[in-house]
């Protein structure tokens, strides 16, 4: 298969796959039409198994391309969207300020990222519709501060209608995730793969496994 034009891939130095996750009606989609488009809008409309954005960012001088996928928070679209943790490097995990089950529920969401994402996923945790008015607030920011401690990931309040904190959440994980693969490309290849490349007596299952278990 010929390898694509180099322009192909000259818009970015990073992709990145980001998830939002959490309960339906908590703002994900607005958070992410807030954050890839800049706008906000009152109408709901419920998502329909996955959608996603995509926006460019710079960090540290190198262009990040950030795809990022909006996931149904219904039940019945819960088989659908177990299949896109696989290969996410940053989840964020929304819940809504004003709904206390939502909050409640985040629990739930982390078993599913340690059921089905990549074991050194990163994660956020995010408390939006911070502009809503104090007296219909069920979860307060030490809740939300004490949660993302117990789990030892960061946390941000946000609002998509007020544009609380929204860059800074994405460009917070984004940030992370860069370092990490930053770190990964400059480790040492381990010994044991350049054997099982180099070795040609490997058989075509050893190769085989040690190119999609890696």
């Amino acid at each position: 298969m010929a390898a694509p034009p180099a322009r192909a891939r000259a818009d970015y130095d990073y992709l990145i796959k980001l998830l939002l996750i959490g309960d339906s009606g908590v703002g994900k989609s607005c958070l992410l039409l807030r954050f890839s488009d800049g706008s906000f809008t009152t109408s709901f409309i419920t998502t329909i198994g996955i959608d996603f954005k995509i926006r460019t960012i710079e960090l540290d001088g190198k262009r990040v391309k950030l795809q990022i996928w909006d996931t149904a928070g219904q039940e019945r679209f819960r088989t659908i969207t177990t299949a896109y943790y696989r290969g996410a490097m940053g989840i964020l995990l929304v819940y809504d300020v004003t709904d206390e089950s939502s909050f409640n529920n985040i629990r739930n969401w982390i078993r599913n990222i340690e059921q089905h994402a990549s074991d050194n996923v990163n994660k956020v945790l995010v408390g939006n519709k911070a502009d809503m008015d104090e007296s219909k607030r069920a979860v307060a920011t030490s809740q939300g501060q004490a949660l993302a401690d117990e789990y030892g990931i960061k946390f941000f309040e946000t609002s998509a209608k007020t544009n609380l904190n929204v860059e800074e959440v994405f460009f917070s994980i984004a940030t992370d995730i860069k370092q990490r693969l930053t770190e990964s490309d400059n480790k040492p290849e381990p010994a044991a793969l350049k054997i099982n490349k180099d070795d040609p007596g490997a058989t075509g299952a050893q190769a085989q496994k040690s190119g999609c278990c890696g």
